[in-house]
């Protein structure tokens, strides 16, 4: 985890402090290759320049984002409203981190993926890479 997240999660709340912690120290359990860095103001882990998963503040909680997560087909993550895979959940208070659903859903992550990172050159159409 770079100084960069750090600072960001220093910068919250104490009890989203707990969470951005709990958070990062799952993801980066789960996905020990990837990069991370602040992009867009928020924690973004990325495999081989794709964005993954990442955390932002919101109004009524933390909210952490899987890019490709409504292709996961998972119950308690909340799709997207735009043309993009993505889906999210928000958490108020850290006891809401279900350790099991977050591990599976970052293992879903690494086998399920969108080509963001070139959605740009391709125009805003996005292909599936895994």
């Amino acid at each position: 985890m770079t100084t960069s997240i750090e600072q960001y999660n220093n910068n919250q709340t104490p009890e989203e402090q707990m969470i951005c912690w709990q958070l990062a120290e799952i993801i980066s359990q789960n996905l020990p290759e990837a990069e991370s860095k602040i992009w867009h103001a928020h924690p973004v882990w990325f495999i081989e320049g794709n964005p993954i998963v990442g955390y932002s503040k919101l109004k009524n909680g933390i909210r952490l984002l899987f890019w490709s997560g409504i292709t996961f087909e998972e119950e308690a993550l909340q799709p997207g409203t735009g043309k993009f895979k993505d889906a999210s959940i928000t958490y108020t208070n850290v006891q809401q981190i279900n350790v099991s659903d977050l591990n599976r859903w970052l293992q879903k992550s690494i086998c399920i993926q969108w080509d963001y990172k070139n959605i740009v050159k391709r125009k805003g159409v996005l292909e599936r890479l895994k």
